[in-house]
């Protein structure tokens, strides 16, 4: 038998043929797999995951801007200025704004933030006996999409006019047909129109989402006349403009489009800085570039020949890219979570695939030892003996994170993983080797050195629970972004300590994998944790059992399960590699479950109804066209107060509260599983007194209770009818009034028809919730289409829709994908490391079996042997690990928000991924099964002579 000497100097000459026998028995490439696993995880995870946050962040703000432009920057102009010698050109007027706009775009935002068009839309005007909508687009349809006639030009006689298809069908409109065009809402017109094209409104065109009139008419409803949009030229908007002395609105609208690498130049702490830096200096810069010169005529700037105002920039990117980040910070938890089960998994199977190694060499180890060997002479020596598959790992692993596009992998880390790798070996074999080991000489402390190190392993689980419970996510984002911001704050002076406008950033994004050890290390402290209690308690029913089974005629189930019992403590390293993959893979399921239906309840809690009209109060004609539209069965209005009330009684403060009032009887007409509209009526407070006292239902407060807040100088009085029910203040048709901040506030609710005193000027947010199982969304946005940012009309929601960027929602697809990548690669190190383990006791089971087969045992016993002895840990493994997986987010606490992840009122219910979870289960099961059956195969083909020798003391 040749194996290494007991000097490192010995393996210089005879390196080569161990060598050969290394890789021919394969377990050299299979550490290389290994190490390459996880240093490509380490090294390329935080790049993977910066990626992961690009992705999201890009499809965050695309969803954003689908139905409205991201940056609108508008201007007042007046009607034009006679000047000797000077004619207007409005559009190419608009155009050197729009361009002059869109090169004061900051650089880390050029070629991301365009011009997306130029709209400038009139008051209606009566036409062809309808309302007519006219607009002017620069992103109108080009001369292919029109069916007779062409676009609107400058004339200075007639307005030049280009309908739809629909509209000419519905106001019979034809080309070259003269419209007189009269007083509406803009007033004093007195001019002639002239249709001079019909074009086709088709495809997915933002001017259609934005400006629906354009594409379809809507039928006037209850002798209203019908509504309708056509296109103009901007001299057709100057010409009526002049006519009337009115006061128009340009709009430049801008969209910010950006693809994962795009996006993720902004993850991390210098790349939010630089995008809110951007996003805040670009409306100066463009304000700076567009009105260079004085203007005249009350205006300080010019459009052309026109008067105008400053620029004026409205944008909701700022607040979308920082609820992003909320969300995202929470993200990481569970992607952490994953990677670091990903990382104590891949060690575990390095370290059962290390002790095979040192299982077959073990024999010439002891021999060479007997020789006079020395052990850490043995250990240096295979520690040479591994280095070259450490090394093509580690080559490996970095070539794996190099080839992630757009990062640098963290190639310290994949080193320090493979170091550690590489070094497990030979303490192995130096633990296998030394002189007690040799002997086999049992320390008499042994036991109690084994019940300290499991009292340490619980004490600094619970401790890392502890902490990351009291720290919260917050911490995480302080502790990893310390050193970025210390590292920045020289080159960008202030910014780089407090970072812009104050905002936290996304440290922790890119450290979520390794810069935060507490994050890494408690899923590994908690899995160590679950299998020193699952060591400790399953032998018991084990042998219990084994005790039951004695009892019968046959010994197989006697012998399996004590021989269970009595190895449970050698099986602790399978089931910590078990418990880790099944408790990540549950958790993560279990996570991203709750998050796709709490997106899914926050949207239907954002809607309150089938759709819902917020601002009904600011705009009652359009809340009361709404109530008339096509499918709209029931209407119900809510309207909420902010209130701080005082004790009655001793002056007290209540603290800020939402005061809610709703039509019970119409709420429960509408939706009879209301919960808010049951309370009400078993209070007794459905249709109101209109009394001295407002009798309300309190989150806080005993009945009886009085409360009163000063309203314009007047006391009023609230009584406290009761306490709120279970389950009103997540009742959705409180939702739309109810955001997410007031969600968090003291809830009153009341009868709407005691707050009958107060005007609607005084509620700070109304809503009228539409009900109809048959909603034309189309219909409904005819009337109110998506609003831009900085337009004061009122917002209409439709749950379709909502329910749609919901489902749609690119976090909890990065969050599902890192997820799903990671319990891929545990399962297969976890089946591996199963594998191994299989391996490595399989000696011991055999030479079990031999026995009793020299005893008579057939065949099928033989196998049932094989299976009961692992079924014990198998069965452990499973409960520990789903215990473990779905006691996580209880255990996390305040580091794992999922609410603030998903909006709503109160945290998302649980949805637990039973499905996945029992294909897992029944996976460890069936591979438990075929390795049974292997074994049995192999012992039936292996003699007897082969397991046992004379004078073996192994068992």
């Amino acid at each position: 038998m040749r194996g290494p000497s007991g000097g490192v100097g010995g393996v210089a000459g005879r390196g080569r043929p161990v060598l050969r026998e290394w890789w021919r028995g394969g377990l050299a490439l299979l550490l290389s797999a290994q190490i390459c696993v996880l240093v490509a995880v380490a090294a390329g995870g935080s790049g993977v995951l910066e990626q992961l946050a690009g992705q999201a962040l890009g499809s965050r703000l695309e969803q954003a801007q689908r139905l409205a432009p991201g940056v609108v920057h508008s201007a007042r102009f007046d009607p034009e200025e006679a000047r000797i010698g000077a004619k207007s050109a409005l559009g190419a007027d608009l155009d050197g704004y729009a361009q002059a706009i869109e090169n004061s775009t900051p650089r880390s935002l050029r070629g991301a933030l365009a011009h997306d068009s130029t709209r400038v839309q009139l008051p209606t005007v009566r036409g062809a006996g309808a309302a007519l909508s006219l607009v002017y687009a620069s992103d109108a349809p080009g001369q292919e999409a029109y069916v007779a006639g062409r676009a609107p030009r400058a004339r200075d006689e007639v307005v030049e006019l280009a309908v739809s298809t629909r509209t000419r069908d519905a106001l019979r409109l034809r080309v070259g047909q003269r419209v007189p065009l009269r007083a509406g809402a803009l007033e004093n017109v007195h001019a002639v129109g002239r249709v001079t094209g019909i074009f086709r409104a088709a495809g997915e065109r933002r001017l259609w989402r934005e400006q629906p009139l354009l594409a379809r008419p809507l039928p006037g409803v209850a002798g209203a006349r019908e509504s309708a949009g056509a296109l103009i030229a901007p001299r057709g908007a100057e010409l009526l403009q002049n006519q009337t002395g009115a006061e128009l609105t340009v709009h430049w609208n801008m969209r910010l489009a950006l693809d994962g690498a795009g996006a993720a130049r902004f993850v991390g702490e210098r790349g939010e800085r630089d995008f809110r830096r951007a996003m805040a200096r670009h409306p100066l810069s463009a304000r700076e570039s567009t009105c260079r010169f004085g203007g005249y005529g009350g205006k300080s700037c010019v459009i052309g020949v026109h008067p105008a105002t400053e620029l004026e920039t409205a944008t909701e990117l700022p607040d979308v890219f920082e609820e992003f980040l909320r969300r995202w910070h929470q993200a990481t938890v569970v992607i952490s979570f994953a990677s670091a089960s990903l990382l104590g998994v891949g060690l575990a199977a390095v370290v059962v695939t290390s002790l095979l190694v040192v299982r077959r060499r073990l024999p010439a180890d002891r021999l060479l030892r007997a020789r006079g060997a020395s052990a850490p002479g043995l250990a240096l020596a295979r520690a040479a003996w591994n280095a070259p598959a450490a090394a093509l790992g580690f080559g490996a692993g970095c070539a794996v994170a190099g080839a992630v596009p757009g990062t640098s992998p963290a190639y310290g880390g994949g080193l320090a993983v493979a170091v550690l790798c590489w070094l497990l070996l030979p303490v192995l074999t130096w633990g296998a080797v030394r002189d007690r080991a040799v002997l086999r000489e049992r320390a008499p402390g042994r036991a109690g050195r084994r019940l300290v190190a499991e009292a340490v392993v619980l004490l600094l689980a619970a401790g890392g629970v502890f902490a990351l419970r009291a720290r919260g996510i917050d911490g995480a984002e302080g502790a990893a972004g310390a050193g970025g911001a210390a590292g920045t704050a020289g080159a960008d002076g202030a910014d780089g300590a407090a970072g812009v406008d104050g905002v936290p950033g996304i440290e922790g994004i890119a450290g979520a994998l390794g810069p935060d050890p507490l994050l890494a290390a408690v899923p590994v402290l908690l899995g160590l944790a679950a299998v020193a209690v699952l060591v400790r308690c399953y032998p018991w029913p084990v042998r219990l059992a084994a005790r039951w089974s004695g009892r019968g005629r046959g010994v197989v189930g006697l012998v399996a399960l004590s021989r269970a019992a009595k190895e449970a403590p050698a099986r602790g390293l399978a089931l910590l590699v078990l418990v880790v993959t099944l408790a990540g893979a549950v958790f993560g399921g279990l996570v991203s479950g709750t998050l796709a239906e709490g997106r899914r309840s926050a949207a239907a809690w954002q809607v309150g109804a089938d759709a819902s009209f917020l601002g009904a109060g600011r705009d009652p004609d359009m809340a009361a066209r709404l109530a008339r539209a096509r499918g709209v069965r029931e209407t119900v209005a809510v309207r909420q107060l902010r209130v701080d009330p005082v004790s009655g009684t001793d002056g007290g403060r209540y603290g800020i509260s939402s005061l809610i009032g709703v039509d019970a009887v119409k709420l429960r007409e509408a939706a009879g599983s209301s919960a808010a509209a049951r309370a009400l009526r078993d209070a007794g407070l459905t249709g109101g007194d209109r009394g001295r006292e407002i009798r309300v239902l309190a989150s806080e407060g005993r009945a009886g209770d009085l409360l009163t807040f000063t309203r314009h100088g007047k006391e009023v009085r609230l009584r406290v009818a009761g306490p709120l029910p279970e389950g009103v203040e997540r009742d959705p048709a409180l939702g739309p009034v109810r955001g997410a901040t007031e969600a968090r506030q003291h809830l009153l609710l009341t009868d709407s028809g005691d707050l009958g005193s107060f005007a609607a000027s005084e509620f700070e947010e109304s809503a009228l919730l539409l009900y109809g199982e048959r909603l034309d969304a189309g219909a409904l946005r005819s009337l109110v289409p998506r609003a831009a940012p900085g337009t004061a009309t009122g917002e209409l929601r439709i749950r379709t829709e909502e329910q749609a960027e919901a489902d749609d929602d690119g976090l909890i697809a990065a969050v599902d994908t890192a997820h799903t990548a990671c319990t891929a690669l545990a399962v297969l190190l976890a089946l591996l490391a199963l594998v191994l383990e299989l391996l490595l006791s399989a000696p011991a089971r055999g030479r079990t079996a031999a026995y009793l087969r020299t005893l008579g045992l057939g065949g099928r016993a033989t196998s049932a042997l094989q299976l009961l002895q692992l079924l014990p840990m198998v069965l452990a493994a499973l409960a520990g690990g789903v215990a473990l997986g779905l006691a996580l987010p209880a255990l996390l606490g305040p580091a794992l928000d999922l609410r603030e992840f998903t909006g709503g009122p109160t945290a998302p219910d649980r949805h637990v991924d039973a499905l996945f979870t029992v294909v897992l289960a029944a996976g460890l099961c069936v591979l438990v099964a075929v390795a049974v059956a292997v074994e049995t195969w192999l012992g039936r083909r292996r003699g007897l002579g082969t397991v046992l020798r004379l004078g073996r003391t192994d068992d």
